[in-house]
């Protein structure tokens, strides 16, 4: 009996001007300068796993779901707002969107390194962006700043010339000195270069989201996508920071937040509802990668993600 074969999900690329097309959400290719606004619904053809040489600035307007950035795996709501560094590789998948999809869920702002830089080196004020630019690098999420943010990267989509760059100092300089936040990704990682490479962690990473609720093995896994294990584990580790089994129980652990935040199941019942075997390690792994027991994430979560309101 033959193992079921799985499509191969589209290759993502590596994004640069030329792939920015218009009708995808990007500004016209006249319109551009430093900055670059992109607005878009789901599902689009822009939401995949993937990177790009600029930071990016991106909040979720619409949906909630899954959110991968680095090695980080968390979930968003509407309001969610992460800044990310230059080539970080980044993902928001929408699992609760309706068989219609939605006109608008990310608004985006995107831009370079290297003219912030430079520019600081001779003016001095903005030299006070440079610690917010080296902590993107892992990805920042910012907290209490939802409408605050949608408003001011609605006024520098709107703008044109020195006043959008003007609204988008700003706004980078409330970032700047924003105290609540926190960093998403341990580790900054190294992207592929090459569109196989970055195909082959797609389709894999894609694959244990669907199933890690399900007994899964790097075995499995390894002979599904034909590849050694000890290739596997170090291609594995290179692209996403974590060993097969550390990003299973994240991936697990991922969905108990979600399930936490949204149900009223025992956290018995959600230790064995996505995959965990025993209590003790699901409790174990679930303080070891949020910081807290499943019970005060959910009663954290009351808070700060309004869950029950």
């Amino acid at each position: 009996m033959h193992a079921p074969t799985h499509r191969r999900p589209p290759a993502p690329e590596l994004e640069h001007a030329l792939l920015r097309n218009p009708d995808l959400g990007y500004e016209p290719p006249e319109s551009g300068g430093f900055l670059r606004c992109l607005d878009h619904g789901f599902p689009n053809p822009l939401v995949r796993w993937h990177y790009h040489d600029e930071y990016e600035l991106h909040l979720i307007v619409a949906t909630s779901g899954k959110v991968f950035v680095g090695d980080y795996i968390g979930h968003f709501s509407p309001g969610h707002l992460v800044l990310t560094g230059p080539r970080l590789p980044h993902n928001w998948i929408s699992t609760d969107a309706p068989p219609e999809g939605v006109a608008l869920r990310d608004r985006v702002v995107q831009f370079a390194h290297e003219p912030l830089e430079q520019a600081a080196q001779h003016i001095t004020e903005l030299r006070e962006v440079l610690p917010l630019l080296e902590r993107a690098r892992h990805g920042i999420e910012f907290f209490g700043l939802s409408d605050l943010a949608y408003s001011r990267m609605e006024h520098i989509r709107a703008s044109r010339g020195l006043a959008r760059l003007a609204a988008f100092c700003e706004f980078l300089t409330l970032l700047a000195r924003s105290s609540d936040y926190r960093l998403l990704s341990s580790v900054q990682l190294q992207s592929f270069d090459d569109d196989e490479s970055l195909a082959q962690i797609n389709a894999v990473v894609s694959y244990v989201s669907e199933h890690c609720a399900e007994p899964l093995s790097m075995a499995e896994v390894c002979r599904r996508f034909h590849m050694t294990e000890s290739r596997f584990s170090r291609f594995f580790r290179r692209a996403t920071g974590n060993t097969f089994t550390d990003f299973v129980n994240r991936m697990r652990i991922s969905k108990a937040c979600e399930l936490l935040m949204q149900t009223d199941r025992y956290v018995t019942n959600i230790c064995y509802d996505v995959g965990f075997n025993n209590v003790a390690n699901f409790n174990r792994r679930f303080l070891e990668i949020k910081g807290m027991t499943p019970t005060d994430f959910r009663r954290q979560a009351e808070v700060r993600f309004g869950a029950g309101t």
